[in-house]
């Protein structure tokens, strides 16, 4: 099956089943964000709206993007809203969001799969307004050499999806080239044990440049 599809059919299961790496991502993203000023936002990744009723009462307008209609389904009942709009895109092929120029974009645990890092950052380059912040959390290259992926258990077994190891200097290096400054780095660890775990996740956010 293709990536689209196995998220398709983890819809049934990703909220109800325990997700470490879900779970702490929310905690990642309200914890750097929470911080920041923004109104509009793309949300890259919106799955079944693990983020998206958060960042819809700090914003006055949250686009929800996901490629899956499973997952995007769950998030649009969960999340009614008037001010989230949902669109089914995915971010390896041309934008189409119109003339919608967000302040933030926000991408979450889905760029694992994405081999070119590069066309995500130079689209987000091109809609995000002049000093805009582009937030990505995902899983820490760390847990990636230990040979961790998104998976997930099916009456038919183990689902694995197709990833692509990115390195820090990965995502670092394609942001500078694409006109973004670094403004802040963390990682994320189980139970905040910094002592004797791997990082789970690591989260960035760029800044577009003037």
């Amino acid at each position: 099956m293709t990536t689209q599809d196995l998220y398709n059919a983890w819809s049934v299961t990703y909220d109800p089943v325990e997700n470490k790496t879900r779970d702490l991502e929310k905690r990642a993203c309200e914890s750097v964000l929470s911080g920041l000023l923004f109104e509009r936002v793309i949300e890259l990744g919106g799955g079944t709206g693990k983020n998206t009723s958060w960042l819809a009462e700090r914003a006055t307008k949250v686009m929800s993007v996901d490629f899956s209609e499973e997952m995007q389904a769950i998030a649009k009942a969960k999340v009614q809203k008037a001010n989230v709009e949902f669109q089914i895109a995915d971010v390896r092929e041309p934008w189409q969001f119109g003339d919608f120029e967000p302040d933030l974009i926000t991408c979450s645990l889905i760029l694992e799969h994405v081999e070119d890092l590069g066309i995500v950052f130079a689209q987000a380059s091109e809609v995000l307004e002049h000093d805009g912040n582009f937030y990505i959390c995902e899983l820490h290259p760390f847990k990636q050499y230990e040979g961790s992926k998104a998976r997930f258990e099916t009456e038919d077994g183990l689902q694995v999806t197709e990833c692509f190891r990115h390195h820090v200097s990965d995502y670092t290096g394609s942001a500078i080239r694409h006109g973004f400054a670094i403004a802040r780095v963390d990682e994320w660890f189980d139970d905040d044990d910094r002592e004797t775990t791997t990082p789970r996740l690591i989260s960035f956010v760029f800044r577009r440049n003037s």
